[in-house]
């Protein structure tokens, strides 16, 4: 019955988005370069991932890096725009990581936020083609948004993909999750042992939110990692150190 808030959340307005690249005279090769055949878990753990971003309205993933969190989740993104259920794809993460704030970076906006989000776009990229992307990112059905503009938001029909998620504080982490609105899908990830700042909103968002039938919490482990064995063994490795 876990299942059934989500479903009531997400199919109570289908709201069914105009093609405004239909109207545009550019063409478009939406089909060009792409990868059109479904995503496929490599382990246990992706599976349960996949399954709880289809079915859940609130999905926090947890691990380390190469564990697949950031590809199911722009994959599987990229297809439920396409399924015309949601208007558009919000992706957004903390910045501190980077020891500089947006202000100091060189450019507008966009070209400043534009690093934070690389890894998303190029799994959408890869599922929707290039030129489309660059497409909807100017439609503003992707929109990279950055996590301090948040406030005053409210999602609806909207896949939301928060990144990096560990370096959010606890009170970042309410006022995001507070945004959810109508018929979204909110997907929260992270590494929780790589934190750049004290009392993660993410470790504190899991132990106040799991409970709830609509929240889904997917946990990775250092076994899962798919990126390359060589990383599998460099995490292993870092995580040996910190338990000495």
């Amino acid at each position: 019955m876990a299942n059934s808030g989500r479903k009531q959340t997400r199919n109570s307005k289908r709201h069914q988005p105009q093609d405004q690249y239909q109207e545009t005279s550019q063409p478009f090769e939406i089909v060009a370069k792409r990868i059109t055949t479904p995503i496929e878990a490599k382990n246990e753990n992706q599976k349960r991932y996949i399954n709880a971003i289809r079915n859940f309205s609130l999905i926090f993933g947890l691990g380390p890096a190469g564990t697949g969190k950031t590809y199911i989740a722009g994959a599987l993104a990229a297809e439920m725009l396409e399924s015309k259920n949601y208007d558009k794809i919000i992706i957004t993460r903390p910045a501190v990581d980077a020891g500089e704030s947006l202000g100091f970076l060189p450019g507008e906006l966009e070209e400043k936020y534009s690093p934070y989000i690389a890894a998303f776009r190029d799994v959408l990229n890869e599922r929707l083609g290039k030129t489309y992307v660059e497409y909807l990112i100017k439609m503003g059905r992707i929109e990279p948004q950055p996590f301090a503009y948040m406030r005053g938001r409210t999602f609806k029909n909207a896949i939301v993909i928060l990144d990096e998620a560990q370096n959010a504080t606890v009170e970042q982490m309410k006022l995001f999750l507070t945004r959810i609105g109508n018929n979204c899908v909110v997907v929260v990830s992270g590494d929780e042992n790589q934190t750049d700042i004290r009392n993660s909103g993410l470790s504190d968002a899991v132990a106040r939110l799991s409970w709830i039938p609509q929240v889904k919490v997917v946990k990775f482990g250092t076994a899962d990692i798919v990126r390359s064995g060589l990383v599998q063994d460099i995490v292993s490795s870092y995580e040996k150190e910190n338990r000495v």
